[in-house]
């Protein structure tokens, strides 16, 4: 960026909310999906625990089983090699961590372990983009293993019950794939048709970059999930619809949108969303007007990336962890929060800080201001979850079928309340967490509830404050860059424009270029907005980037004939 880009003025430190962050909001269509995945991954290595009377091993087999929670937004294709991804991932943290514990015993060196690991595991999911639950499961289970009593001797066994349990895990997220294989795609593309409903019925900024964002998700879940089928071609088809609309109901963005073209039925793209999702067959629309039935570019976009090596992948891996990466102040963040909440939380007593480090490290989003209501969502649901442990821990000592039934009822119960605001899912992970431990063996509950609200407040409040602290100016930085590529993305898209006759595989894939750089650039400055101590920020230009970059988005599906166009000559 030039030294002449004009900058708009806002404060370093801006007000955090209270109520807000306490909000319920709607749950996630497929909430349930993630929840009996790991309700079915849990289940089995603990009745076969129980079975030959070791439930003292259920900590390891528990690292395994919670890798079902993993992946289940994505196509199963790509699910499978993520999955498999996160399992290894876990064996290698649970190696780290077991090794450790098992060759010290000081609770300092331990949570500099755990530290280090906490930061380690946020920067790579968030380099990786696994998506929920990102790091958190990783800590948690890590964390609890350095404290875990351990020989050397037992390592290699242990770690053999996490990938055993990995593998079962691997297994039920997969699984899916031999009865419904186009599920995610089809969910990707009921949310792209939903949202493009939404912008029909409510056109708006807001609406338009929620319809964006959608539809560049659903052409990523359908690129990514293999060979194409009739299924899915008929997906495709839909979210050219979902793109038609989205063009032809720019009035708010875009000169050029059609004022005398009819506008996309909303309805009908519910109705479409409706049947795309329920198990029946795939709602098979027409071409989008102006189309034939050949999509724009779709074949040769899915070529180019299979033919792309996994090294080139590798080296977009390293890129966002090597010096200048905006990931580095984030690890920085969680290293310095979550060691200092460890060692606050051993002088004032805890034994066993992990819950400490765990709370710290759950803390971390994107910026300042979403660490905060993570913060606030945290403390609440870890201290209503406390209650709930405590009333139902004399049931659960009735017998080890008991304890099994409460800690698979509570993952599933986390997982159904957890998309509806994190406070809410707390407060059942709060009581999993502790009826975990007593697998190995009943311990005081006076001294349980009193370290994990200890623990609690420790974290949440040390955390914080290193969130405050640690500065993360490469935010505004990221921004610029995304708002330089937005640029190019244009750039190349109006050329593709200008050509006399543009094939229609240029015109499709400069399209979903864009897109893609429009949802980046929307990340990005929601992400810098919410940072403290930046410098001030391009928020003119970026609102002016994502302007042109719709009508330009608009004039491509025009030219393409995704709507009739409006004028000849329509500026671009």
């Amino acid at each position: 960026m030039s030294d002449t880009t004009i900058r708009s003025r806002q404060p370093s430190v801006r007000r955090l909310p209270l109520a807000a962050p306490l909000r319920l909001a709607r749950p996630s269509d497929m909430w349930f999906k993630p929840a009996l995945s790991v309700v079915v991954a849990t289940a089995v290595p603990d009745l076969l625990l129980f079975a030959i009377d070791r439930l003292d091993l259920v900590m390891y087999t528990m690292a395994g089983s919670l890798c079902a929670l993993y992946g289940h937004n994505l196509p199963y294709a790509r699910r499978a090699r993520a999955v498999a991804g996160v399992v290894v991932s876990m064996v290698i943290g649970m190696a780290i961590s077991l090794v450790a514990a098992s060759l010290t015993g000081s609770t300092a060196v331990l949570i500099a372990v755990g530290a280090l690991l906490a930061a380690g595991q946020k920067m790579l999911c968030d380099a990786t983009r696994i998506g929920p639950p990102g790091p958190v499961i990783f800590t948690f289970i890590t964390s609890a293993a350095l404290f875990a009593p351990q020989h050397l001797g037992q390592v290699p066994g242990h770690l053999a019950l996490t990938l055993a349990a990995g593998v079962i895990s691997w297994l039920v997220t997969v699984g899916p794939a031999v009865i419904r294989r186009e599920g995610p795609e089809r969910r990707a593309t009921a949310r792209a048709l939903d949202a493009a409903a939404a912008y029909v019925t409510a056109p708006g900024h807001r609406t338009r970059r929620g319809a964006v964002a959608a539809v560049h998700a659903a052409w990523q879940a359908l690129l990514a999930a293999g060979r194409p089928t009739p299924v899915r071609r008929a997906l495709e088809r839909l979210v050219v619809h979902a793109e038609a609309a989205l063009a032809g109901g720019a009035h708010d963005a875009s000169p050029i949108a059609p004022a005398a073209a009819p506008a996309s039925d909303p309805e009908r793209l519910r109705a479409w969303a409706r049947q795309t999702r329920a198990r029946g067959p795939v709602p098979t629309p027409p071409p989008a007007p102006g189309t034939s039935d050949e999509l724009f570019g779709t074949d040769a976009e899915r070529a180019a990336r299979r033919t792309r090596s996994r090294r080139d992948a590798r080296r977009a891996l390293l890129r966002s962890l090597a010096p200048g990466s905006p990931l580095l102040p984030i690890g920085a963040r969680v290293l310095i929060g979550c060691a200092l909440a460890g060692y606050v939380s051993q002088a004032a007593g805890v034994g066993r800080p992990y819950w400490a480090i765990v709370t710290a490290a759950s803390l971390y989003q994107a910026n300042v201001t979403l660490s905060w209501n993570r913060a606030l969502q945290r403390t609440l649901g870890n201290l209503l979850g406390v209650l709930v442990f405590a009333a139902v821990l004399p049931v659960s000592r009735t017998g080890p079928l008991a304890l099994i039934g409460f800690c698979l009822f509570f993952g599933f119960a986390a997982e159904a309340l957890i998309t509806r605001n994190y406070w809410l899912g707390s407060i059942a992970v709060t009581p999993m967490a502790l009826l975990v431990l007593e697998f190995g063996g009943t311990h005081p509950a006076g001294e349980l509830i009193g370290d994990r609200v200890l623990d609690t407040v420790i974290g949440a409040g040390v955390g914080i404050l290193a969130a405050m602290l640690v500065t993360n100016r490469r935010a505004a930085g990221r921004l610029e860059k995304a708002l330089a590529a937005t640029d190019r993305a244009r750039a190349h898209a109006v050329h593709a424009l200008a050509a006399p006759q543009p094939t229609p595989a240029a015109l499709d894939a400069a399209r979903r270029r864009l897109t893609g750089s429009l949802v980046e650039l929307r990340e990005a400055d929601d992400t810098a907005a919410g940072e403290w101590w930046q410098r001030a920020l391009p928020q003119e230009q970026v609102l002016a980037a994502e302007q042109a970059g719709h009508r330009t988005l608009a004039a491509t599906a025009t030219r393409q004939g995704l709507i009739a166009p409006a004028q000849e000559n329509g500026a671009v």
